[in-house]
């Protein structure tokens, strides 16, 4: 017994499941504005439920093995992240294949649950999620491809409502898309002599910190007015504007932590950021009832 909760913990160092707070937050954003608009109603049920939290859950283990098991090569010579379970030998190249494998078959099967639309989109999203990957080896725009990844996540959300994708998801995705990018940039900067040393395409490694700190602000003003055009075109209240507001203050705090001190990098990636996603989701939802 002891044997199986540790694999349970390797499990759970190598995919960082504490990191879903970024994405489940817009996934079900994008689920209560559509149900709302189509039945008069925040609840989707709860057989959607539950079929959305396997696919996003299923989704992000697919993604996470994945890049864990193609920067196996690159992870071993980072001090950051050479003790991670797809390096230091609890997790085997084998078994990571096996997991890669149940997960992205277990969200195709989800899909297919789900309606035709997320069926057929099922395959083209897991390759866009393993892309991030490959991306980061030949070219510095990898941080848009995760964020794009995560981008996804409240189109998942609204095709699996009403199997359409309205203008109102793409602004709000696309809003997604910059957030993560934003932050990966800031998240990168842990890395840059490394990914000098080594060839690796990021931007910090390519430009500098000063233009990694421009970059990212750009990226989250862009989030910001994207954010409002989504309010706007879906026709939101109070309660929503707030939410974009907060957001704006959020990801002031962050560029200040982090210009002030690199060591607070960890800080505002995930303590403010995971905040950010549960405030917007808590205020649309109030919005919404």
């Amino acid at each position: 017994m002891q044997h199986f909760w540790q694999k349970l913990k390797d499990i759970g160092d190598l995919i960082v499941f504490k990191h879903s707070v970024f994405a489940l937050p817009f996934i079900f954003t994008a689920m209560i504005v559509s149900s709302k608009a189509h039945n008069d109603t925040v609840w989707f049920g709860f057989k959607l439920f539950v079929l959305g939290l396997l696919a996003a859950v299923s989704a992000r283990n697919f993604a996470m093995a994945f890049n864990r098991y193609a920067d196996r090569d690159i992870d071993k010579y980072n001090p950051r992240t050479a003790n991670r379970p797809s390096v230091d030998g609890r997790i085997g190249a084998s078994n990571l294949l096996f997991f890669i494998g149940f997960n992205a078959l277990l969200f195709i099967a989800v899909a297919y649950c789900i309606n035709d639309l997320a069926f057929y989109l099922s395959v083209p999203i897991l390759m866009i999620l393993g892309g991030y990957s490959l991306f980061k080896r030949f070219s510095p725009y990898a941080h848009l491809v995760l964020g794009l990844s995560l981008g996804l996540a409240p189109i998942a959300g609204v095709v699996a409502v009403e199997a359409a994708i309205p203008l109102w998801a793409v602004l709000l995705s696309i809003g997604v898309m910059y957030w993560v990018a934003g932050f990966d940039l800031l998240y990168s900067l842990q890395d840059m002599e490394y990914d000098k040393a080594n060839g690796l395409f990021s931007i910090p490694s390519r430009f500098g910190w000063e233009a990694t700190f421009f970059i990212s602000r750009l990226f989250h003003a862009q989030t910001v007015l994207f954010w409002l055009l989504f309010v706007v075109e879906a026709q939101l209240g109070g309660f929503a504007y707030g939410a974009i507001g907060v957001s704006a203050v959020v990801l002031f705090l962050e560029h200040r932590i982090v210009a002030k001190d690199f060591t607070k990098i960890d800080k505002a990636f995930f303590t403010l950021n995971g905040y950010l996603g549960m405030i917007f989701f808590s205020l649309i939802f109030l919005d919404r009832i």
